[in-house]
């Protein structure tokens, strides 16, 4: 994310980041559903008020960063090189941010404690399982709009459809692997696997359109 230029924004993201931290901490210690409002507010040294002008929601602050989740998605499409269709770039997308380790697709004893508050918690797979609904939307649009398609494009839905599932069940089996073996590059190497198989069939499905 940019750094906000003005002082007034620079503070209000500082906050931000500084309520997020002080949840998270509090979440994986204790359990998403065990960690009140009122306890964040203190940890972060803010009032109550304070943290709901940041995050309407208890789960938004579990998800801090679901929003670049979606740019990136957005920006790799909005920037694909015309001669790459649109679902190898985001076949490729993927590859390089398991390279980069980019902290949505990282192996590790961090990520292990993100995944078991997840499961914990129903709130949280509720919100998780929203979450990737609403990415699947973001991608339907991004794909229509790189190929000059209308939003609401039927094919372009399937395939943002094919590939968030695609993109779910690689993670998930991931994170069992490493939790498994801690074995990153063996999970890592597992999550790319399942993407590049689940591409396979999602290029089948869209072949004759103009995202294969």
């Amino acid at each position: 994310m940019s750094t906000p230029p003005d002082l007034r924004s620079r503070k209000r993201l500082a906050t931000r980041q500084g309520i997020s931290n002080a949840a998270t901490q509090l979440f994986l210690a204790r359990g998403f559903d065990k960690v009140t409002v009122d306890e964040i507010a203190a940890a972060a040294d803010v009032g109550r008020m304070t943290v709901f002008n940041h995050f309407p929601r208890k789960e938004d602050m579990f998800f801090d960063r679901d929003a670049e989740v979606r740019e990136i998605l957005r920006e790799a499409l909005r920037q694909h090189d015309p001669g790459v269709a649109p679902i190898e770039t985001l076949r490729l997308l993927a590859h390089r941010l398991a390279e980069e380790e980019s902290p949505f697709i990282r192996f590790s004893a961090g990520s292990q404690g993100f995944i078991e508050t997840i499961e914990a918690s129903e709130t949280l797979k509720a919100r998780a399982r929203a979450i990737r609904d609403e990415i699947a939307q973001v991608v339907t649009q991004a794909l229509s709009e790189c190929v000059g398609r209308e939003p609401a494009d039927p094919a372009a839905q399937l395939a943002a459809g094919l590939l968030l599932a695609t993109w779910t069940v690689a993670l998930i089996q991931a994170h069992r692997a490493f939790r498994q073996s801690q074995d990153a590059e063996a999970a890592k190497a597992l999550f790319l696997a399942l993407v590049d198989k689940g591409t396979i069939g999602l290029n089948a499905a869209m072949a004759g359109t103009p995202y294969a």
